[in-house]
């Protein structure tokens, strides 16, 4: 078993959980030839061109247990430039997030998303005893394997995967779970229908996604969700600027000589080296979702500008030099019967 011979060192950076220590794997395959295996939808409107790959547990660019499947964005273009794609090079099931070998970065199963995916809390996790099952919005219903804690970077077993649909116009595409059968066994009286939609905005530079997710069962859902944010904008982040509406802190920052933190923007002072990393939260922000607008822009003027409808619980900073994240929380509370809302408006902005 790949838990017996891969030891997991838990380090914390801020109450980040920091990278597995993990050998390397036997062998490991060149993003580019999931990237063609796997099928895609390619959205448009005047201005910015969107590649999305829909959920496929067979051919699917990603099949993991860790990120909301539906609508991964593996590019999208304005005036030319790139703002995601891949930030590893190769991809190997043995690994866990992703670690580094003489043929490049490679990610595991579970880490190998790219662009704005998505993250949902593990529902009913504590309630499973070993070969029971839980859940994770935008995935399924998982298959506890044993007593140990929940590892989101773990590829756990898809005990049911739902029932999907996908819908898609020339800019925009919805995509659709239903988990609704708690009556199954799965999930301890767990339910849900789960609705996500990317929308290019005609005439603009902006993606909008919209989310609807209605608690179907018989006990509440208690839950978070947040955006990773895989940003590609320079190599090594050099020079990127991250500006929010307040006045940012950190407890535990990254060194004096790579990011300077100064009133409500932080600002990356030299290129990140290869394998160098960073993870750190910043507070500052307060209980209104006017604090959930965050831009960042790189030193030529190329930068997205994030706003969300809800207010924050958490914001981690993640970065290695082949991507830049910012990472906002938002809390999913939902009595049975209950629906929640929440939408996400990337504006972007690129040089002719």
């Amino acid at each position: 078993m790949k838990r017996a011979i891969i030891a997991i060192a838990t380090l914390m950076a801020s109450a980040a959980m920091a990278q597995p220590v993990q050998p390397p794997p036997p062998r490991s395959y060149p993003v580019e030839r999931a990237l063609a295996a796997a099928p895609f939808i390619t959205l448009r409107n005047e201005r910015i061109t969107m590649t999305v790959t829909p959920p496929d547990l067979k051919r699917g660019f990603f099949r993991g247990t860790r990120f909301d499947q539906a609508g991964v964005v593996t590019s999208l273009k304005l005036n030319g430039k790139e703002f995601y794609g891949p930030w590893f090079s190769r991809t190997a099931p043995e690994v866990l997030d992703y670690t580094y070998t003489e043929d490049g970065l490679v990610a595991g199963p579970d880490s190998a998303a790219t662009g704005p995916v998505e993250e949902f809390a593990a529902i009913g996790f504590d309630d499973a005893k070993p070969g029971g099952t839980f859940h994770k919005i935008g995935v399924g219903v998982l298959r506890r394997p044993d007593d140990k804690a929940y590892d989101k970077y773990w590829h756990y077993e898809i005990a049911d995967w739902g029932k999907r649909t996908t819908r898609h116009t020339r800019s925009s595409i919805t995509f659709t779970q239903r988990i609704a059968d708690p009556a199954s066994g799965y999930g301890y009286g767990y339910g849900y229908d789960y609705e996500k939609t990317l929308r290019l905005v005609p005439g603009t530079t902006q993606l909008v996604i919209e989310h609807v997710l209605k608690n179907t069962g018989t006990r509440p859902i208690s839950s978070n969700v947040y955006d990773h944010n895989f940003l590609r904008l320079t190599p090594g982040n050099d020079g990127i600027k991250v500006t929010f509406p307040f006045q940012l802190a950190a407890a535990t920052p990254p060194a004096a000589d790579m990011i300077r933190i100064e009133g409500n923007t932080m600002t990356y002072l030299r290129p990140m080296a290869y394998k160098e990393r960073i993870s750190f939260i910043v507070t500052g922000f307060g209980a209104s979702a006017l604090d959930y607008d965050i831009s960042i822009s790189d030193r030529i003027g190329a930068g997205v500008r994030m706003v969300g409808d809800q207010p924050m619980t958490r914001i981690n900073i993640f970065s290695i030099d082949t991507t830049q994240s910012v990472e906002p929380y938002i809390a999913i509370e939902l009595a049975p019967g209950a629906e929640k809302r929440w939408t996400y408006t990337y504006t972007f902005t690129a040089p002719q």
